[in-house]
């Protein structure tokens, strides 16, 4: 009676053996599953991350070369002969200028304030330097040519002249 007991037992073992496992390589399939997604989540991020960087990269060297034809502007504006200043073409071409400059900002560009500041190697750039004793030593006396940030980093330097 007992070996027929055993025996009659035995499928319902091989089954339950059967029935874990199931449930083992279940809980396998899930986890790598669960393992997959996150990855896949986070491989998202990065590139999402990736092509902001590009796209930031991208903009701040179109804004650098705008910016050279906004220089041109502003320094023929600076030489522009009195006797030009109420010309109608001058007037467009100082719209122009004007139009640049709001572009410019709105791009989220803003320049780096110079004039009479202390030297900020990480701001300026020195091209020139002269000793004059009633000015403090490292101040800028003169700017060369304007920098500029963009969304907080430097993207050009500004070009200076320091006591």
């Amino acid at each position: 009676m007992e070996n027929k007991q055993k025996k009659d037992k035995e499928p319902i073992r091989k089954e339950l053996n059967s029935f874990h496992e199931c449930e083992k390589l279940r809980d396998e399939y899930l986890a790598g599953w669960q393992r997959a997604k996150a990855d896949l989540i986070n491989y998202k991020k990065e590139e999402t991350s990736k092509v902001g960087q590009v796209a930031e990269f991208v903009k701040a060297d179109l804004l650098l070369q705008i910016l050279q034809v906004y220089d041109n502007l502003e320094l023929a504006k600076e030489h522009l002969p009195k006797e030009l200043e109420n010309n109608d073409w001058v007037k467009g071409m100082m719209q122009v200028e004007s139009q640049f400059k709001n572009i410019l900002t709105g791009e989220g560009l803003k320049e780096i304030e110079s004039l009479g500041q202390k030297f900020n190697p990480e701001l300026h750039e020195v091209v020139e330097k002269e000793n004059q004793d009633d000015r403090e030593e490292g101040s800028i006396k003169k700017v060369i040519q304007k920098g500029y940030k963009l969304n907080g980093k430097v993207i050009r330097p500004a070009k200076v002249k320091i006591n």
